[in-house]
């Protein structure tokens, strides 16, 4: 790319393009070390890179305003969210300016009837359920950490709902966005589906901030269950835990979350959360629906369980109990850092079919035990999506070398068995080659060409998804 389109440093620009920034922001943009650190996407094993300034918009005007200027002076532009990213999505490797939209919090509309709701994009999933928790309705999409809105669409995130519910990319029916030189559009409308021109929607959802800042997001909304049951089942492999949950499916079981955690993952939640579970490999399961459906559907679960190994399965009934599960399955992460003192965390994903889980984990799982690996997995059985989480001694100097050789054969791995390089945390930083390797570079030129056309001087989350 010619030099002149670059993205340059912010501390490039003339003295009066600065004090023109603090006219429109004021108080509101920072240039404090303290600040920029905490917007450096330092989450995960990913070297954190600061931003030059951080610029706390609060309404969709103030992010126009700010792309514009950005444009305009080829500043890097990074929006920030919750900043719980963790393949180096937010890290300001070219400097610039972070976007914080924490402040746009605002629920716009919540409609009960057509079941959408609309909301700023610094809205958290807990913040959106606690307003809904009135109005029988629910947001189902729950990744680990409690995300912003705007953020689960730019990742395109999933969690333990997503075997029923599906993912931010099955449940965002429209997205306002601010384009790189200020336009602000609308990408689709309140309909549940539409056939009208291009999916800008979609183009948007797992763009990780590259072709468009999002400022508002419009969902759909989901029934709460008349009734809920959870439980767990411990098997005596892995395979078998993988086969019962293909069984399950293909006998129409709808689970409405239906997690695996091995052994070692296991251990790690009873030591961290307090639970008494047998150390094996152990399925997480929840069913929504009326209390004789749910019954069928346990005991059809059991008996399938039966046939393929299970060791023993108990059933949550009381809402404590069931909390106290989830709460052991969302701490995961940090249950395993809790293994080795000061441990640097790397969280890695990938999404095989679900017919070729079994193999892609246990030929992981090979891969960590030849290594002397200490690691963890745990995944979303129900859609194919599996996470490795390494807790690294920062003391050990081979650790990190070894970590990567296991991820880069997983997902080596995951792309030959039909699979992708992530099924949930996007590419960021970590998984730029992997990209290539899963499309092919005449679909990544393409994509690289969208990027051109929409962002032209590679202002927005410069450095990201595209290998250098």
């Amino acid at each position: 790319m010619n030099a002149e389109l670059l993205p340059r440093p912010l501390g490039e620009a003339a003295d009066e393009a600065i004090a023109e920034l603090r006219g429109i922001f004021g108080t509101r943009i920072s240039f404090a070390e303290t600040v920029c650190e905490q917007h450096s996407g330092l989450e995960g094993h990913h070297q954190g890179a600061w931003p030059e300034a951080v610029v706390y918009a609060e309404t969709t005007q103030d992010v126009a305003k700010l792309a514009a200027w950005c444009h305009q002076r080829r500043i890097p532009l990074i929006a920030h969210g919750a900043g719980t990213s963790l393949e180096g999505n937010l890290a300001a490797v070219r400097g610039g300016i972070a976007l914080d939209l924490s402040a746009m919090a605002n629920i716009v509309e919540v409609n009960a009837d057509s079941l959408f709701c609309t909301v700023e994009a610094g809205v958290t999933r807990e913040a959106l359920n606690q307003e809904l928790r009135h109005s029988g309705l629910f947001f189902p999409i729950d990744p680990g950490a409690n995300a912003t809105l705007g953020g689960m669409s730019a990742t395109r995130a999933s969690g333990t709902n997503a075997v029923r519910y599906g993912t931010m990319r099955n449940n965002v029916l429209s997205l306002k966005v601010v384009l790189a030189d200020g336009t602000i559009i609308d990408t689709g409308t309140r309909a549940p589906k539409s056939s009208a021109g291009y999916d800008l929607t979609a183009l948007f959802v797992g763009s990780e901030g590259t072709l468009g800042i999002i400022t508002e997001v419009t969902v759909r909304l989901h029934g709460l269950p008349d009734m809920v049951v959870a439980g767990t089942c411990a098997f005596e492999s892995l395979e078998g835990a993988v086969r019962a949950v293909i069984a399950g499916l293909q006998c129409g079981i709808p689970f409405a979350r239906i997690e695996l955690l091995d052994s070692r993952q296991i251990a790690a939640c009873n030591a961290y959360s307090g639970l008494d579970l047998v150390e094996l490999p152990t399925l997480f399961f929840e069913f929504h629906g009326t209390q004789q459906s749910i019954s069928e559907q346990v005991e059809l679960f059991k008996a399938i369980g039966e046939e393929h190994g299970v060791s023993s399965l108990d059933v949550a009934d009381r809402a404590e109990d069931r909390s106290k599960l989830w709460k052991a399955r969302h701490t995961a992460y940090f249950a395993t850092k809790a293994m080795v003192p000061n441990a640097k965390m790397w969280s890695t994903d990938v999404c095989v079919p679900i017919g070729k889980l079994a193999e892609s984990i246990l030929e992981t799982q090979a891969d960590l035990a030849r290594l002397g690996v200490l690691a963890t997995i745990v995944g979303h059985v129900g859609d194919g999506n599996y996470h490795v989480l390494f807790p690294i001694d920062e003391a050990d100097p081979e650790a990190f070398g070894k970590a990567r050789t296991v991820n880069d054969r997983m997902v080596e791995r995951a792309i030959a068995l039909g699979g992708t390089c992530t099924g949930e945390h996007g590419i960021g930083l970590g998984k730029r080659t992997a990209l290539v390797l899963e499309h092919g570079s005449a679909a990544v030129s393409l994509m690289a060409s969208i990027k051109k056309v929409m962002d032209p001087h590679s202002v927005l989350n410069p450095g990201k998804i595209f290998p250098d």
